[in-house]
């Protein structure tokens, strides 16, 4: 007679079901959690690599884009005012040429500088880093030197 209760393959299957269970029941180990966190950071870093260099160029296109505008607006109050002199952001804004709710600063937190000649008008931005004169100034136009306003 045999007495083994394990050797009806229904029991045998049984007994392997529990044990796969146990063995799913036990969670994660250090190690598989680490592995997991150093895939993770590794993305982390490639995404960083690859999304500042954008953040800077987005950040230079802003500045030129809000020197551009003031730029306008210096234009339109020369001519509502017939007067050659070159007036600040902050006039321009209390005279309603730029709109209070736009950002009168660059992306770096400094003030735009006007500068009007004769026949041209200049903006510029002491750029990213917030140094008058260097090379990442941003004017507008390009070629302008930087001043300040009169």
């Amino acid at each position: 007679m045999n007495t083994n209760t394990y050797a009806s393959p229904r029991c045998r299957w049984a007994v392997r079901r529990r044990r796969l269970g146990r063995c799913a029941a036990r969670g994660v180990t250090l190690f598989e959690v680490l592995i997991v966190v150093a895939i993770l950071a590794m993305v982390a870093g490639s995404v960083a690599v690859f999304a500042l260099p954008r953040f800077k160029e987005a950040q230079i296109k802003t500045a030129k884009s809000g020197a551009q505008t003031i730029r306008q607006a210096v234009m339109q109050w020369q001519l509502t005012n017939s007067d050659e002199g070159c007036p600040t952001v902050s006039q321009l804004v209390s005279d309603k040429f730029l709109d209070t709710g736009a950002s009168n600063q660059d992306p770096w937190g400094q003030e735009f500088t006007i500068a009007c000649s004769e026949d041209d008008i200049s903006v510029s931005s002491a750029g990213p880093d917030k140094k008058s004169g260097s090379g990442d100034d941003i004017r507008v136009p390009a070629g302008a030197r930087s001043g300040e306003g009169e």
